[in-house]
């Protein structure tokens, strides 16, 4: 075993307080990324901790045998920030696209080969978990600043149908953060940390293992005030678990978590306002003789935020008897959402409950092959919500207009066998069935619904209020899908891994696809699409009826290491169904969702790994996506909005000493990106450079500093996604200036 490696959790991957044979029945292929984890063997049938090696070689070590696309990228990956984000920590992933959108705990845009892309925020399209159990609601939704990279030991990737053991059937596929344990990280850790724009931060941690009972406690908080002038966040989380071995073959964990989140959004800017004055945020549409000028919407008078709290519970007990493994899986989740957008769309309060029940079995008759003979995966997902719509009066929380209540239950099924053929060669075929409903009943009882508007020639003055007649909302959607995938690999050799596949994909709409608030303007509430107009009727909500996005996927890849190189390279070719798109109008209102009836996604996703040296490590991560509208009534073959064609991502790390790391990392968009389905605006290219060094001190002190964006470069960092964009519209988001952070770690 080499001299270094980390330990993983007790519950490793998805699969539970597991064994190492456990890991090695259930586990799908792990691409290893510089210094990640990789799952070694133990003593079969035994409940062990699973240690995760992370070999001083740069040279990523040897892929697992999997039809797929998958990714493991332990905290020794992730670069050492004071703003440890998402597009940080999974910036080494190849086909993992994160696009900030304020720079903070926020939500940015992240998207797998484009599933849920064209979402303002990203909403779906995504499996998030946590140690296996879902953080996205009983519909799909979910809200990505509660993944937080800085609590994970391990973030796991499954792209496309190899998430379907994790119970989805998306075609982006799934994120499951591993939380530490007492076993894999005993004693304790505290981290201090701070920068620029506000940024502080601070984490402790304590755990502790005995011989059959291992537990850890964890705290977090971060606060930032944020590179433009209304960009405060904040995020505050407390967790911990503990794990009991019952038996050599039977373990329990059980875990709990709180998370507390809030942050301004800042909003878009015109593309002349923000070459000018990134830190700026918009007033809104400018009145001129000739009409109104620079759509958007009006921050400074809105001042849309959002604050959520979610508290997470959960258990899972595992049990390996000789070749047969079981794995059983219990979580309750609450969520407690305040959004407020726009005047265009109010205040959106949402309190639910979310339940989650799992239960997986794998057959495993030879213990010297890496993937089970057979396995079958059971999870059913059910919660119900009430949600209110206020009108946003000068962000104060107006009338209510609006009351639901959202029930919705997923259940997914997915069996499927790893059959050797011999040379080398495994057929993997397999098959998921899932069923959704998504049912509201409109509870807002009045015969009217309220509204409000602004003079927009004077957007502070209040003009008249009116009201609409009350339309019913409710609706009651069923859905459901077979997604049989093959999949075929060949091991050319003890490093050298081809693999082809076939699989279909499956995608329910969520209640914010099927509920959405239409009708208004910048200036003007749901409802009233003309501010001169209090009582003309107009929509307040628009409940389309949806069909499920569905896709047929092909998908080659070849993944392995030869000398000082190692690869992980991926081609697929999707046809899409039905696209879920949620389209907005040229001043960012929505317009609700609709389904594009069919459009194509081709991509590729490279990751390569060299080692320049004993010292000096290289890193190449690129990403190529065009997806395309197919012979669409309006839009043609026009790519898709939001999208960009081409991502790379490069980083060398230098070891001067053994204490001493260096790394350099630069995140470029080479062309420029469409920001409406019709390709008449586009958000230009960019390329930004950070640097980051770490220092330890001593076995319990380590130090580090950094500089992002360190040519101070003024960009785009995401923009809106609009169906047909104007040249002076309000749709570009500002990245980071130049910015300095650093930190102090303690280890005891």
């Amino acid at each position: 075993m080499p001299s270094s490696f980390t330990r993983l959790p007790a519950i490793p991957s998805f699969y539970g307080p597991c064994a190492v044979s456990l890991l090695s029945a259930l586990m799908v292929s792990v691409s290893l990324l510089p210094q990640s984890a990789r799952a070694q063997s133990a003593t079969p049938g035994a409940v062990e901790e699973v240690v995760v090696v992370a070999p001083r070689s740069p040279v990523v070590a040897r892929l697992e045998a999997a039809a797929g696309g998958t990714a493991i990228v332990s905290t020794q990956a992730m670069p050492v920030s004071a703003n440890l984000t998402l597009s940080r920590a999974l910036a080494d992933v190849p086909g993992v696209v994160v696009q900030d959108f304020f720079g903070g705990n926020d939500q940015p845009r992240i998207q797998i080969r484009g599933s849920g892309l064209q979402q303002n925020p990203v909403e779906r399209g995504v499996l998030m978990l946590r140690n296996g159990l879902p953080l996205n609601r009983a519909d799909g939704s979910y809200i990505v600043g509660f993944a937080n990279p800085g609590e994970a030991q391990a973030v796991e990737v499954y792209r496309g149908y190899m998430a379907n053991r994790l119970g989805a059937t998306v075609l982006g596929g799934a994120l499951n953060l591993i939380s530490p344990t007492g076993r894999s990280t005993p004693g304790v850790a505290l981290q201090a940390s701070g920068g620029s724009f506000g940024q502080v931060g601070a984490t402790a941690q304590a755990g502790f293992a005995g011989d059959r009972v291992d537990g850890l406690l964890r705290a977090d908080i971060t606060r930032r005030d944020g590179y433009r002038n209304y960009n405060d966040s904040r995020r505050t989380s407390i967790g911990g678990n503990v794990g009991v071995r019952l038996s050599d073959n039977v373990a329990v964990r059980v875990f709990a978590s709180y998370a507390d989140l809030g942050f301004d959004v800042s909003g878009p800017l015109t593309r002349s306002l923000m070459e000018n004055d990134p830190r700026a945020v918009f007033t809104g549409p400018t009145v001129t003789p000739a009409g109104a000028i620079n759509p958007g919407p009006n921050v400074v008078r809105d001042r849309p935020r959002r604050e959520a709290i979610q508290v997470q519970a959960g258990a899972r007990a595992t049990g390996v008897f000789d070749a047969h493994v079981v794995d059983l899986g219990f979580g309750y989740a609450s969520t407690d959402d305040m959004f407020r957008f726009p005047m265009s769309a109010g205040v959106r309060e949402t309190e639910g409950d979310d339940v989650t029940l799992v239960a997986r079995y794998a057959f495993k008759p030879d213990a010297a092959r890496t993937l089970p003979l057979f396995e079958v995966t059971a999870q059913y997902v059910t919660g119900s919500a009430d949600r209110d719509n206020y009108l946003n009066l000068s962000s104060r929380r107006g009338a209510l207009f609006g009351r639901s209540r959202l029930k919705a239950d997923t259940l997914a099924l997915n069996a499927g066998f790893n059959v050797p053929l011999g040379e080398g060669l495994t057929l993997s075929p397999s098959l998921s069935w899932s069923r959704a409903s998504r049912d509201n009943s409109d509870r807002y009882g009045l015969p009217t619904r309220p509204t409000a508007a602004y003079s927009p020639a004077s957007p502070t003055v209040a003009l008249p209020n009116g009201a609409v007649p009350a339309v019913s909302s409710s609706y009651a959607r069923t859905y459901e899908s077979w997604s049989p995938a093959l999949g075929l690999t060949w091991q050319v050799s003890e490093s050298q891994t081809l693999f082809v596949a076939a699989s279909r994909s499956f995608e329910p709409p969520t209640h914010d696809d099927l509920l959405a608030t239409v009708g208004g303007t910048p200036n003007s509430s749901p409802g009233r699409p003309n501010p001169a107009a209090p009582a003309t009727p107009a929509a307040v909500f628009v409940t389309p009826a949806l069909k499920a996005q569905r896709a047929t996927t092909l998908e080659a890849g070849w993944r392995g290491d030869a000398g000082v190189l190692s690869w992980d390279a991926v081609v697929y070719y999707s046809w899409v169904r039905d696209e879920l798109l949620s389209l907005r109008d040229e001043s960012g209102v929505s317009l609700g969702a609709v389904n594009a009836p069919r459009t194509r996604h081709l991509g590729v996703e490279l990751g390569l790994t060299a080692e320049l040296s004993p010292s000096l490590e290289g890193r190449l991560v690129y990403t190529y996506q065009d997806f395309r509208f197919r012979d669409d009534p309006l839009r043609g073959d026009n790519r898709l909005a939001g999208a960009p064609r081409h991502w790379v991502n490069a980083g060398l790390t230098w070891r001067p000493e053994e204490r001493w790391v260096l790394r350099g990392d630069l995140r470029w968009m080479p062309e420029k990106t469409p920001v409406d389905n019709l390709g008449t605006l586009y958000n230009a290219s960019y390329a930004t450079v950070d640097l980051r060094s770490e220092y330890r001190l001593s076995a319990a002190v380590t130090v580090f500093a950094e500089v992002t964006n360190l040519f101070d470069e003024t960009y785009a960092s995401s923009t809106l996604i609009v169906d047909v964009a104007r040249p002076d519209q309000a749709a570009f988001l500002p990245g980071d200036g130049r910015a300095f952070g650093g930190g102090l770690k303690l280890k005891f």
